[in-house]
């Protein structure tokens, strides 16, 4: 099912589902297996390795031929030239997150980008379109990640978003499926974006220890960690986010050795992101089968909706 809105207009993408730029995750495997099914394959920069990151996007144009993206995290990615090596690189599309918008927009929309930026509030929100992006990524706090303290869930801030401002919205946080999809585009956005759901994909690079405990997690296994202090982020429950739960302050040192949890798969080597949609996912499928199963569940959603509420035409 291909859909025309403004999301897929703008990105060049058949359906409006978006891979959300995880660090260490979003490269090429993942990202190329997402653009090939149809939709958005997100290159991400905040492992600050952009030497590396500059390799996975050559190598992206050997696997596919279909649109991809860079994210520009601001908070982790410290180069002064970050634009120019985006536009370098000749990606189209860009979204910035982690940061105050005005930093690279004009620029990014001046070399001919289009740029969505990441928002967890109303008030960032309108910094952003006031900024001049061209879209939104509104994410909720139950979302994986690193977030705003003060979280809000998407069942609130989509909706309280999407009322106030005239750009495209992308829904992030809680999205898993083609229900959750419905969801969103009831409640304003015009596509989507996963990250716990891309975790666990078969062509995720991360050990299968950490795919296979979002597997089996529940909907409370996740850990809020930082609350009273920034960055806030939500975590797979471990014996080590257990324990940092109730801290104050959760310094980043805490993130340990990142590669053996990643690529090791020892889960208490460091902080595994993730979102409380993990409760939901039930297996390890290729991000191919999750995009096609999603826009079918999609479809399906949408037309049981309007038989059973439509109005009958007169």
């Amino acid at each position: 099912m291909a859909i025309s809105n403004r999301v897929t207009e703008l990105l060049g993408v058949d359906v409006p589902i978006v891979q959300a730029p995880m660090g260490w995750i979003a490269r090429r495997a993942l990202a190329s297996a997402v653009s090939n099914a149809g939709a958005m394959g997100i290159i991400e920069t905040s492992s600050g390795e952009l030497d590396n990151v500059k390799a996975e996007i050559g190598a992206m144009r050997e696997l596919t031929d279909r649109p991809f993206g860079v994210n520009i995290a601001q908070a982790f990615v410290r180069d002064p030239h970050i634009v120019d090596f985006v536009v370098e690189q000749g990606v189209r599309f860009v979204t910035t997150s982690a940061g105050d918008p005005t930093k690279y927009t004009g620029a990014l929309k001046a070399a001919g980008l289009t740029v969505f930026h990441v928002v967890p509030t109303l008030k960032a929100a309108l910094k952003a379109v006031d900024a001049g992006v061209d879209g939104l990524v509104v994410e909720g706090g139950e979302g994986g990640g690193f977030k705003n303290p003060r979280d809000v869930a998407t069942m609130v801030l989509l909706p309280l978003v999407c009322s106030k401002v005239d750009v495209p919205v992308i829904a992030a946080g809680g999205i898993t499926d083609g229900v959750t999809m419905a969801a969103a585009f009831a409640l304003g956005a015009e596509g989507v974006q996963m990250g716990t759901r891309m975790v666990a994909a078969a062509e995720s690079p991360v050990h299968e220890n950490w795919k296979n405990a979002i597997v089996g997690a529940a909907e409370t296994d996740t850990v809020f960690l930082n609350r009273f202090a920034s960055p806030a982020l939500r975590a797979l429950r471990t014996e080590r986010t257990s324990r940092l739960e109730h801290d104050d302050v959760v310094s980043m040192m805490e993130f340990g050795t990142v590669r053996d949890l990643y690529f090791g798969g020892d889960l208490e080597a460091s902080i595994a992101l993730g979102g409380q949609v993990m409760g939901r996912i039930e297996s390890v499928a290729s991000v191919a089968t999750i995009i096609e199963e999603t826009m079918r569940e999609f479809e399906a959603c949408v037309n049981s909706l309007h038989s059973r509420y439509g109005t009958p035409p007169s």
